[in-house]
């Protein structure tokens, strides 16, 4: 597998606080990355690193097999946490400033803006200020100025801050329909319904140390926890019929709904022996749900956080 960024043992200081402890990553080509953490664990200090913003201190990073270097920042786009628009220029004269920064020409710059402003429908923003806009629309803005000049790798940070539900989505599919033309992404937020929706990848930072990172699908598996989710339509007596599987399976949460006959329950079960055990509540009871639950991004990342700080 390629890799469009690789980074080994990288280590990042200011004074006495650490901010990355040897940290390595190997980030796919044409992939959407989830760079996950709490508040202060030390993303923004790698995203950094990668933009040469700051160095690190130790470690290496390499950008398309070659060591990270000045020329490599015309291949990247980011788009930070904190907007750095300015207030008081029109939008189209900006973004057309933005656009030349990054090496396009005048005449291609307007041609690209053209073909975004009318794809997000925001063409007759051209002579607003940016100070006359929403955040949102303001954010429609600085999206198309990271993605303008076709960057090998992008950086979002929290990308949808501010967007409303619909322009939130229409964010979210183009950022998909960039990654089919062939761009990587690292997407770092802290909506872990997006990290579920767009995410092949993740790795999780806590307290300036990677603590979990691979392919999310692989994840999942690792952390399942054998529990499934039980659904059972019965003439009998609900709690009784509880009590006797409970005899006899880890039962962890239930529900009974008399008026329905229906009995929903979470069991915990080895998983090899899941068929045998279907076929035994088959004869108790119709069978109408029997799934395995698979954990989420947030109950993964809210598990391995909480396991780190309580020492396991």
């Amino acid at each position: 597998m390629d890799h469009i960024l690789v980074a080994k043992n990288v280590s990042k200081s200011y004074g006495n606080h650490k901010a990355l402890s040897n940290i390595s990553l190997e980030i796919p080509e044409n992939c959407i990355y989830g760079l996950l953490g709490p508040n202060g664990a030390g993303k923004t200090s790698f995203i950094r690193i990668i933009n040469q913003i700051t160095h690190q201190d130790t470690g290496e990073v390499f950008f398309n097999g070659t060591p990270l270097a000045p020329e490599h920042i015309a291949l990247i786009g980011y788009l930070p946490e904190e907007r750095g628009l300015y207030k008081s220029m029109k939008v189209g004269e900006q973004a057309l400033y933005l656009a030349q920064l990054k090496g396009l020409s005048k005449s291609e710059a307007k041609k690209r803006l053209k073909y975004w402003f009318d794809r997000l429908d925001i063409g007759d923003w051209w002579n607003k200020k940016i100070q006359e806009l929403s955040k949102g629309m303001a954010q429609k803005v600085q999206f198309i100025v990271t993605v303008l000049h076709e960057p090998k790798l992008l950086i979002f940070d929290e990308p949808f801050s501010g967007f409303d539900p619909i322009n939130a989505n229409i964010i979210k599919d183009e950022i998909i329909e960039l990654k089919k033309k062939g761009a990587s992404i690292i997407f770092s937020t802290h909506r872990m319904e997006s990290v579920e929706e767009l995410c092949e990848y993740i790795a999780l930072i806590h307290k300036s140390e990677k603590i979990l990172d691979g392919k999310l699908s692989d994840i999942k598996k690792a952390y399942k926890n054998n529990i499934f989710n039980v659904g059972l339509q019965t003439q009998q007596d609900g709690e009784a019929l509880i009590r006797t599987l409970g005899e006899k399976f880890n039962i962890v949460s239930s529900h009974i709904d008399p008026n329905e006959k229906q009995l929903d329950f979470k069991v915990q079960l080895p998983s090899a022996h899941t068929s045998e055990i279907l076929a035994e509540l088959s004869k108790v009871a119709n069978v109408n749900r029997f799934e395995e639950t698979i954990p989420s991004a947030s109950d993964i990342f809210i598990q391995t956080v909480n396991s780190k700080d309580n020492g396991k």
